[in-house]
């Protein structure tokens, strides 16, 4: 191996026994400087993409595509449906965050296990189990009101969070196995998929359910989710690992830079979580909107989102030293762009819908800045505190990051619902922005000789 190591390989060479002893260190420098002096080129680096490379882009969309408009399609529509048939805001609230609820749990149990169960098994399973449970979901306006109805509706839900859970964290680890050296670039690229699903979830399902009712959007969407099963099945490389016995969750989130990143993806999510439980509703009874209009709505904030997230991903791989400044400014725009979507009554601004969309367009783009360097950021932490390089790692790191999304898509929606039913929108919202700012100004205060 050293025999043949260039200029470029002798810092891996020197990482790679960083937790050995230091006479085999000496014998790894000594043999890395006779390499240096040999005057044979060194290989270029391949450029272009394998067809294993390919083949794992096209699952990964596939999977964030039609995942993206399964989830999304509830917004427009459900919580009116909801409310129709007795359910409070602050239970129509719990019903979105129960999901992110049961994501949470099975992310960090299948991250922890991914190697054992295996990451094409663990995405195929994920999407089959939730594809049927999204089927089954569009049957539940057939049952009687109240309370068997929200029962069904957790119960459903539940399950169907499991399957995403399998799937998306399985995604994420693959991703960055297969792409090593350009993760942000490539999950950038996959959230332009990401943004499709959410951009075309609202309209597609207000237009079905406006054409068709209750049922057909989603049957159509799960039908669309289940088609990706054999399609992963066929195209979707296998992936050997090995199990690590020294990684583990509670050795991962004692550091304390892992934290302060989680701390950022859970506002994060909180607030697209809050948006999911309420925008609709605020929207129709504020902005006298129907749900065919909230779905369109709901576009400015997946489609700027979307659309940076690429640019976002090659400038965060291109430049890991800027990856903090745009968690920061992306931070502070989030914050300050809930605090006007209401916009608080502190300010004295009567809701209207041209600042509302703005607003959203706004916090579409600073969660994108925000969010893509975070994944790249918890992957280079955990390999400077000595966890191995492999799936196992991956898995971890990939998990956890699932969890503390679903965290804050758990508490977003829930205590979101719960304030908007107890004072208003435009002060749920506020709460929404001072969390994001919190994060910011937390992450800030770590890293002083950053700011």
């Amino acid at each position: 191996m050293y025999n043949h190591c260039k200029v470029t390989d002798f810092d891996y060479c020197l990482w790679s026994v960083t937790n050995e002893n230091l006479e085999r260190k000496k014998q790894v420098i000594i043999a890395c400087e006779r390499c240096i002096g040999d005057s044979s080129p060194a290989e270029t680096p391949a450029t272009k993409m394998s067809r294993h490379q390919i083949l794992t882009l096209i699952a990964m969309a596939s999977i964030n595509f039609s995942s993206m408009i399964c989830y999304s399609i509830l917004g427009p529509f459900f919580p009116n449906e909801a409310k129709k048939k007795g359910v409070s805001q602050a239970m129509i609230g719990l019903i979105f965050g129960i999901y992110a609820l049961c994501t949470l749990v099975g992310s960090l149990l299948l991250g922890k296990y991914i190697v054992q169960i295996g990451a094409k098994f663990m995405i195929v399973a994920g999407l089959f189990v939730s594809s049927v449970c999204t089927v089954l979901f569009g049957f539940l306006d057939q049952v009687s009101d109240g309370t068997v109805f929200v029962v069904l509706c957790f119960i459903t839900r539940c399950i169907n969070a499991i399957g995403f859970s399998a799937a998306v964290t399985s995604s994420f680890a693959v991703s960055a196995k297969v792409f090593p050296e350009n993760i942000a670039t490539v999950l950038g690229f996959m959230e332009i998929f990401t943004g499709l699903g959410l951009i075309l979830g609202p309209p597609l399902g207000s237009w079905l359910y406006q054409s068709f009712g209750y049922e057909i959007p989603f049957v159509f969407t799960g039908c669309l989710l289940f088609a990706t099963v054999p399609l992963n099945m066929w195209i979707l490389p296998s992936f050997a690992a090995v199990p690590s016995s020294q990684n583990s969750f509670l050795r991962l989130c004692t550091r304390m830079k892992i934290l302060l990143i989680c701390f950022v993806v859970f506002s994060l999510s909180s607030g697209l979580g809050f948006l999911d439980a309420t925008l609709s509703i605020f929207a129709i009874e504020k902005l006298n909107l129907s749900a065919g209009s909230v779905g369109l709505l709901m576009i400015g904030l997946s489609l700027p989102y979307g659309a940076a997230s690429p640019v976002f991903g090659v400038i965060s791989d291109k430049y890991p030293s800027i990856r903090k400044w745009m968690m920061v400014i992306g931070g502070m725009a989030t914050a300050v762009s809930f605090c006007f979507l209401g916009p608080l009554p502190v300010f004295h601004i009567r809701s209207q819908l041209w600042l509302t969309v703005l607003m959203l367009i706004v916090v579409g783009f600073s969660l994108c800045m925000t969010c893509i360097p975070t994944f790249a950021e918890m992957i280079a932490c955990a390999h400077e505190n000595g966890f191995e390089e492999g799936l196992s790692t991956l898995g971890l790191v990939s998990g956890l990051f699932s969890a503390v999304w679903s965290a804050g898509m758990f508490f977003g929606p829930t205590i979101g619902g719960y304030i908007t039913q107890a004072l208003n929108f435009e002060w749920s919202a506020g709460v929404q922005g001072a969390l994001a700012f919190l994060a910011v100004r937390t992450n800030s205060m770590h890293n002083r000789p950053f700011l």
